[in-house]
């Protein structure tokens, strides 16, 4: 009889735990808030990396020479825009975001 009743518990507590358990909200951790100019320098550092491994693959054998020098031209005034806004943003007075290099 008391089997009956543990049973019972079981089957209707399985199913609300599972619920609860699914849709409780954990709490959630924040990762670190970028500035532009922080994303900018990220970027930077990206495309500096793919021009070194444009670089090499092209060594390699596997870019026509005018694909090189596409795919090279574009990166490059891709990092110019990227290095002409980062230094727009370090010319303006008093702008010093928490993380900014010196």
């Amino acid at each position: 009889m008391i089997t009956e009743y543990i049973f019972v518990a079981l089957i209707a507590f399985l199913p609300i735990g599972a619920v609860f358990y699914m849709f409780y909200a954990a709490p959630v951790e924040h990762g670190e808030v970028k500035t532009r100019l922080m994303y900018l320098r990220e970027r930077k550092d990206v495309i500096y990396e793919n021009l070194r491994d444009l670089n090499f693959e092209y060594r390699a054998g596997k870019f026509s020479d005018a694909d090189y020098e596409s795919l090279k031209s574009n990166m490059e005034e891709e990092a110019a825009n990227v290095l002409a806004e980062i230094a727009q943003l370090e010319s303006v007075p008093g702008y010093s975001p928490k993380g900014a290099r010196v």
